[in-house]
């Protein structure tokens, strides 16, 4: 039973790629980038918007960022925003800032921190960092062993070698806070595979789990990669059972399960089914983050939404869990509309698997 919500719609322009998280008081903040058009950046701005009933309303967007206008083969554009909630209470957004003829490939890869200790009603920031690479990962905050308190943040970008072009997804690591990073961290590069836009999570035995998009356009399954020491040696990447997947983003549970909602990216041809219409969430478990072969791992895979217009455009997602156990995912679409705008989705994990019959 899941229920649909509009979280941003603005018919006079692109909304796309957001975010979402819950804060200590029970806040939704969503963050998505506003364009021109999701292959046309010539003005980006980063939005938000809060909700104080669980997503059912959202109140009017407001900017995060400066906008950003020029030719963004040449000029900076903002990309595509994280958003986390911090054991202290903080907000944390992270946002990519690109420029060059190809994203990933050269040019400006910066990304830029904001930070509000008021739950969304101010930002302090941009705070400049280290990492380089487009697509982040938002800012994970280690929480036990003995690495707790270390935040990572990954981020992907096509490295130059005399062997020729290599993606590479990689991370960079803080143990005070954001103040100083280490890194960047190899989480995978595999010649042969374009692997990007990592979800990494945190398992509760302290193991981590980083899961990729394969952008070739051939539909493969994910890949993952898995790290014990806090995110700085890393082994894989594995395969895993989420064929045709696009910008995964994991989260544990409380069950104890994971899931994992991403686009579905069939790829074939460029003509009529070429472009994304399908977004979809992953229910799997612990064993199956840490198994190294396909056939020891499981998913149950739902559809969340599907995109009807003959422009569709979709898959970019994020999602929370409140206590009392709902989960709440944000996308964009275009569907009905124009231009995409930012939809809510509500439902539970009993969606994805009843109780059998006693």
């Amino acid at each position: 039973m899941i229920q649909k919500f509009t979280v941003a719609r603005d018919d006079e322009i692109y909304e796309a790629f957001p975010d979402v998280a819950l804060t200590h008081g029970g806040r939704l903040v969503c963050v998505f980038a506003e364009c021109t058009h999701h292959v046309d950046r010539s003005y980006t701005c980063i939005m938000y918007t809060v909700s104080e009933d669980r997503g059912r309303t959202w109140a009017p967007k407001r900017p995060l960022t400066e906008p950003l206008h020029g030719d963004p083969r040449r000029d900076p554009y903002w990309n595509c925003p994280r958003i986390s909630t911090l054991s202290d209470g903080r907000l944390v957004v992270v946002v990519d800032r690109i420029a060059g003829r190809n994203e990933g490939v050269g040019g400006e890869q910066s990304n830029w921190l904001w930070f509000s200790a008021d739950e969304g009603e101010s930002w302090e920031g941009p705070y400049e960092t280290p990492i380089y690479g487009i697509v982040p990962d938002r800012v994970v905050e280690l929480r036990q062993g003995p690495y707790r308190g270390r935040w990572l943040v990954s981020a992907h970008t096509v490295l130059q070698t005399p062997q020729g072009p290599l993606w590479a997804e990689r991370c960079w690591a803080s143990d005070d806070a954001g103040q100083t990073w280490r890194g960047p961290f190899t989480i995978a590069s595999e010649r042969g595979l374009l692997l990007c836009e990592g979800s990494a999570l945190e398992l509760p035995g302290g193991e981590l789990v980083c899961f990729l998009r394969e952008n070739s356009g051939q539909g493969l399954d994910a890949f993952k990669a898995l790290s014990y020491d806090g995110g700085e040696h890393w082994e894989g990447p594995y395969r895993m059972p989420m064929p045709a997947c696009h910008r995964p983003v994991a989260g544990m549970l409380q069950s104890g399960r994971v899931m994992i909602t991403h686009r579905y990216m069939q790829g074939g041809s460029r003509g009529m089914g070429w472009r994304t219409q399908n977004l979809f969430a992953a229910l799997t478990d612990v064993p199956s983050c840490l198994a190294r072969e396909r056939e020891q791992a499981h998913t149950r895979i739902l559809p969340l939404d599907y995109d009807r217009s003959p422009a569709s455009d979709t898959g970019y997602s994020g999602w929370v869990q409140f206590p009392d156990g709902e989960l709440y995912v944000v996308n964009y679409l275009l569907d009905d509309a124009p231009k995409a705008y930012i939809r809510g989705y509500a439902l539970r994990e009993e969606d994805f698997l009843l109780e059998a019959p006693q």
